[in-house]
């Protein structure tokens, strides 16, 4: 999922949680002693499956510079197992890894001094690059290649040489007849889901517990390089990628929002294990955690399995540190012009509200009156003045801040900046009158139908209250729809005044480059 598209998904999940008037999700919610909180609920329209997951209150935005993108890669670490899961050998596992931890801390040591110095006096265009490497540094990465090699069973060893079972935590599950493991991290939340069979419950406690009691953080330097791949295929080799990022990092002057969730490359390279063991003491302890039960389960025996294995995880000593840096006003407007293999298009952002906040509805509301086929983006630009060949809008309410944003892409001989010029006639109208009631209606009438629809899903209800209970409360799935339909015109024509000043906007705009 591209980091575009996780934004997207975020806003789809508070904008569609409205659902049909008197809609209320039964949620049962408990607390063991040693803090992690559970959300329960037990539903047969999908008999003899259970939707399992849980969700860590920490995303990109609890990050600081030199550890960018580290929540992103826990989410890879999390899958890597423990002294049970994941390795034939725990002990001799174990000095494989003390082993690299040694090669790599001297190989982090030579980098940031030696190669930096380099670096910094244009001797090199890259420290991290191991085309750049002096011989010591040669030697030390290809011993720590060599451990890596022999510790996944393709060293001189050969198979035998082997502590790593490959991918056994989704092994296990799959042979228990589990399906959709996976995982995912936010701006300000990380997390883990899974669909069991019912009578499969205590396996997803007792393997959940397990690692989160006992991950090992196996294959902790060669992970890097998936990453890195990562990285590479859904920023660096797209289109708008590296620009997008760019675009982020100018519109976020203060927040923790301004870098990418999977991280700058040079902080992802330096990561030390001690840094990854500072950051799970704080984030990944019970206090910080939720975890998540949808589907058709019997409360009383969950809550007995539930006690009887996640009660022995510690609850650990240090709270999470509130996040204090606030986003500061902007002053005047801000314009990045980008050139490449990129189709001729304009994206205008505004600063806005965080989620929660009392704006944040009608705000969420002016995006849908805009989208879709019957919107006013679509018969403005698309259809009405033939500029564009497609046009969206995205409200993005996040735990400490928000966004606006309009983007469109031109159609035959148009130019970005009719595009922009569209959108501000477009936005006048909203600013000068109020929307007529029958358009106010029939877009809540949708959103509403949408939503209702999305809760016959017990996957689909564990992820809205897994972003609920992270960002806000899980409350919210049944609050929510009330605010929703309490928005009046007069609110969205005065959020349309309010935010979308001229000097509260960032523009980029996308040209393609010649050849």
């Amino acid at each position: 999922m591209r980091m575009n598209c996780r934004r997207w998904f975020f806003f789809a999940v508070f904008v569609w949680l409205p659902v049909a008037r008197g809609q209320q999700v039964a949620v049962e919610e408990f607390t063991l002693p040693n803090g992690m909180q559970f959300l329960l609920v037990p539903r047969s329209d999908q008999p003899n499956v259970v939707s399992a997951g849980w969700v860590a209150r920490v995303g990109s935005v609890n990050e600081r510079p030199g550890i960018t993108g580290i929540s992103h890669f826990f989410e890879h670490m999390m899958f890597k197992g423990t002294d049970t899961i994941g390795t034939r050998d725990p002990e001799k596992d174990a000095r494989y890894r003390a082993e690299q931890k040694k090669l790599r801390d001297e190989i982090n040591r030579l980098v940031w001094t030696r190669q930096y110095d380099r670096f910094f006096k244009g001797e090199i265009d890259d420290p991290w690059n191991p085309a750049n490497d002096t011989q010591e540094l040669r030697v030390l990465r290809g011993k720590l290649d060599a451990l890596i090699r022999a510790q996944q069973g393709r060293g001189d060893g050969g198979p035998e040489a082997a502590t790593i079972v490959k991918d056994e935590f989704d092994q296990v599950y799959t042979k228990a007849g589990g399906s959709g493991m996976n995982a995912f991290t936010t701006y300000d939340l990380t997390c883990y889901f899974i669909t069991v069979p019912s009578n499969k419950l205590e396996l997803w406690a007792w393997m959940e517990s397990d690692r989160l009691h006992d991950s090992v953080f196996r294959e902790f330097y060669s992970e890097r390089d998936v990453v890195h791949e990562e990285r590479r295929l859904r920023t660096e080799s797209t289109p708008t990628g590296k620009f997008e990022e760019q675009f982020d990092a100018m519109f976020w002057a203060s927040s923790g929002y301004s870098w990418p969730i999977i991280g700058w490359p040079s902080d992802l390279n330096s990561y030390t294990f001690e840094q990854a063991l500072d950051y799970w003491n704080i984030y990944y302890r019970p206090g910080n955690l939720c975890g998540v039960l949808v589907g058709d389960f019997d409360p009383k025996q969950a809550k007995e399995l539930i006690t009887t294995y996640f009660s022995r995880l510690d609850p650990g000593t240090q709270s999470p540190p509130p996040v204090v840096t606030l986003e500061v006003g902007q002053l005047a407007e801000q314009r990045m012009n980008a050139a490449g293999d990129v189709p001729p298009a304009i994206e205008i952002r505004y600063h806005t509200v965080p989620a929660g906040h009392a704006d944040s509805y009608p705000l969420d509301m002016l995006a849908e009156v805009l989208n879709e086929r019957t919107g006013r983006l679509y018969a403005g630009l698309v259809e009405g003045r033939g500029i564009a060949s497609s046009a969206r809008a995205m409200s993005d309410t996040r735990k400490y801040a928000g966004l606006f944003a309009v983007s469109a892409e031109t159609r035959g001989e148009s130019t970005p900046e009719q595009l922009e010029q569209a959108w501000y006639e477009e936005l006048e109208k909203l600013q000068e009158a109020d929307l007529p009631d029958r358009e106010l209606r029939k877009v809540k009438n949708r959103v509403a139908a949408q939503n209702y629809r999305k809760l016959e899903n017990n996957m689909s209800l564990l992820i809205q209250l897994a972003f609920a209970e992270a960002v806000l409360d899980w409350r919210e799935i049944n609050d929510g729809p009330a605010k929703y339909e309490a928005v009046t015109a007069a609110d969205i024509r005065r959020v349309a005044n309010r935010y979308f000043a001229p000097t509260n906007r960032s523009v980029a705009t996308y040209r393609r480059a010649s050849k």
